[in-house]
């Protein structure tokens, strides 16, 4: 075996270089991350480009094939020779206002490997291995003097050990259920299914999806029975320069391919595949991995591997919101219900109303106009609903025919910064093709230019958007709080689907989910209509849990009289951003302990969805408190019964939960005190 120690002159890069060794035997070659524990092996077996991943000496990725099929060529099909490039020491610092972490310190090693054909055609894999993360993407460079090309497909797969099962969120078909609208990443996660289970539609999984690996095969030859290691799968850098994609259906041995977009999605225009120039890059694909969940939902990779593309025009300012559409429907958008809702948001000191879809149609832009001159008033801000275009789908819901095109967005957007609009939520988007990517990017950039925030509704997952749009505050892709209304199941999964989050759709960006309901019965009489079956104490944690960082609650104006006066209380308190996020413990699909931090309060959130109670013992000292210190704590009793009391930790620092099915407990910590 050899080793390979290559030399900082090589490189330049704004980052810091270091010396990296490299472990190089025949042609297979290994990447550590800086701690050591998460090895990826990259190899040309069989001729073949593939790699696999390992933690802790233990294969939880066996390998997997690597390659790219453009219009040009086909790369990694075969007769594939490792031609090692460059190694570099990656370390950055950043601020991130709208996630996990408000500051953020990334290291890695990064490895460019260079795979040579038979015809001396050639494609790049650049890596990137930090502790507990795999990133990789794909650097196609020109081919026979040609500038560009169109990727039609990856031979990128992920193939897990057959002892894996898997939380996966299905894959909708294309221009299906209401009004045609999907795929809007709206499905139910199935969880602990088996690893070569079909997907409900047999069209595969939307990202972010999680495994979980039973046991591995270690490096020493012999099955480890007793491991048990977590693995996220995703992708970021997705923005105007490419398409997004998913996994397939797994093959009967457990093994995944990367899909582009099906041909139907945008009612079938738009190609699936992505047009770049060359020399270009594909997308990173990540996974995260750990023998524990913690590194799991603490991970910052979605943003460690973007750069911002633009400056922000004005200081964009972050917060909470009220909205009338959540229970009081369409027929809330009248003159008389938005003053309620406007007023709710002052009552409550938030600092903003959004305001849903046929404003436009039932009151004017005049009519508007004199709204967000009364919301201005009183401080409040005031997000307007806008149809994301209406070719793609048969949505009739307006402003409709208005985002889609840049002269008509423009002067709209024009309007809405002379008239003090703080922010857009544009819905009905038409699938992941790269002609849809482009569309997000120029909404977003535009409304930068007139200083306007966006939300987007009915859409795709976020792949970096945070660090890379600085107007960017939310995406929905996940089965939201809507669906809770319209359905007494989603209600009774609530608390299920509540703890698979965290750990799935969350960790990877902002989910604008609109939840936290007071109202027991989620109808405008509070008496009709499905009927919530969590407690107060449950919905407050779930203000934690869910990370985002423009919330509008579900709260109406009726809750000013009729919810606990405690729970006010902390809805009128509770942040929206974060300077750091500690997983505690918990279990995708059973339960979730969670801590936030914002300045110097830590906010602590536990929801239970198992059919037993929950008792732990939550040890201050995680958080760096000491014994005694004083919490806050909002409580749902074994009845879900809402209470609030001041309790304190023990001599050992330990503060005793008690969660009882369906229910929550939040503690309110000052660690300043």
């Amino acid at each position: 075996m050899k080793r390979l120690i290559y030399s900082s002159r090589f490189f330049t890069s704004f980052c810091a270089v270091v010396f990296i060794s490299l472990e190089l035997s025949a042609e297979t070659l290994t990447i550590s991350s800086p701690d050591g524990r998460t090895i990826v092996t990259v190899t040309d077996a069989n001729h073949r480009a593939e790699y696999s991943v390992s933690f802790d000496g233990t294969t939880v990725i066996e390998p997997s094939t690597l390659g790219i099929n453009t219009n040009i060529c086909s790369l990694g099909s075969g007769n594939e020779h490792i031609q090692v490039h460059f190694e570099r020491r990656i370390q950055q610092s950043y601020k991130l206002d709208r996630a996990k972490r408000s500051t953020i310190h990334y290291t890695a090693n990064q490895s460019t490997v260079t795979f040579i054909d038979s015809d001396s055609r050639s494609f790049a894999v650049q890596f990137r291995v930090s502790d507990n993360n795999v990133a990789f993407r794909y650097a196609i460079p020109q081919q026979d003097h040609r500038r560009a090309c169109t990727v039609l497909s990856e031979m990128t797969t992920f193939n897990f050990p057959s002892t894996t099962t898997t939380f996966l969120c299905p894959q909708a078909e294309p221009m299906t259920g209401w009004k045609r609208t999907k795929p809007s990443y709206e499905e139910e996660y199935v969880a602990e299914a088996p690893i070569n289970a079909q997907s409900l539609f047999k069209r595969g999984y939307t990202f972010p999806c999680l495994f979980h690996v039973h046991g591995g095969v270690h490096l020493a030859s012999r099955y480890d029975l007793n491991s048990s290691y977590w693995v996220l799968v995703s992708e970021t850098g997705v923005s105007s320069n490419y398409c997004a994609s998913r996994l397939s259906d797994a093959t009967p041995e457990g093994e995944f391919s990367i899909c582009y977009p099906m041909p139907e999605e945008n009612d079938g225009f738009g190609s699936t595949g992505a047009q770049i120039s060359l020399p270009g890059y594909t997308p990173w694909r990540t996974i995260t991995v750990g023998d524990n969940l913690k590194p799991i939902v603490e991970t910052t990779i979605p943003f460690d591997l973007v750069s911002p593309l633009y400056e922000p025009s004005t200081d964009y300012k972050y917060g909470r919101g009220t909205w009338s559409w959540m229970l009081w429907d369409d027929a809330s958008i009248n003159e008389e219900d938005l003053h309620a809702y406007v007023d709710l948001s002052a009552a409550m000191g938030w600092e903003y109303c959004l305001i849903d879809n046929y404003w436009d149609v039932n009151l004017g832009k005049k009519k508007m106009e004199e709204l967000i001159s009364y919301a201005q008033n009183k401080g409040i801000g005031i997000f307007l609903w806008y149809n994301s275009a209406g070719p793609w789908n048969d949505t009739t819901q307006s402003p409709l025919d208005v985002m889609h095109n840049s002269i008509t967005r423009k002067q709209e957007m024009r309007w809405l910064r002379d008239n003090g609009v703080k922010g857009i939520k544009v819905d009905f988007w038409g699938g992941d093709k790269q002609e849809t990517m482009r569309l997000y990017e120029d909404v977003l950039s535009d409304a930068n230019d007139y200083g306007l925030m966006v939300i987007f509704h009915g859409c795709t997952l976020p792949r970096g958007w945070e660090r890379m749009y600085p107007n960017y505050v939310g995406s929905e892709a996940v089965l939201a709080s809507e669906n809770l209304k319209f359905s007494q199941h989603h209600n009774d999964k609530e608390a299920f689907n509540a703890s698979l989050h965290p750990f799935i759709r969350n960790t990877v960006g902002c989910m604008e989910f609109g939840g936290t309901i007071l109202n027991h019965n989620l109808s405008r009489d509070n008496v009709h209509g499905t009927h919530r079956i969590t407690g107060d104490a449950f919905e407050l944690a779930t203000a934690i849990l869910f990370q985002n960082p423009i919330q509008n609650f579900a709260l109406t104006p009726n809750n000013l009289e009729d919810a606990p006066a405690d729970a006010l209380t902390f809805m009128r308190e509770v942040p929206t951003t974060w300077d750091d996020t500690q997983f505690i413990d918990g279990y995708p699909g059973k339960f979730i302990i969670l801590a936030r931090r914002h300045a110097e309060k830590w906010y602590v959130a536990a929801i239970n969805a198992e059919g037993t109670p929950l008792t732990y013992n939550l040890d201050g000292s995680l958080l760096g408190l000491t014994p005694k210190t004083l919490a806050h704590a909002y409580i749902d009793d074994k009845k879900l019964s809402f209470s609030a009391k001041e309790i304190k930790s023990d001599k050992k620092g330990i503060y005793k939960l008690s969660v009882p099915t369906n229910g929550g407990t939040v503690l309110v910590i000052d660690a300043s005190e």
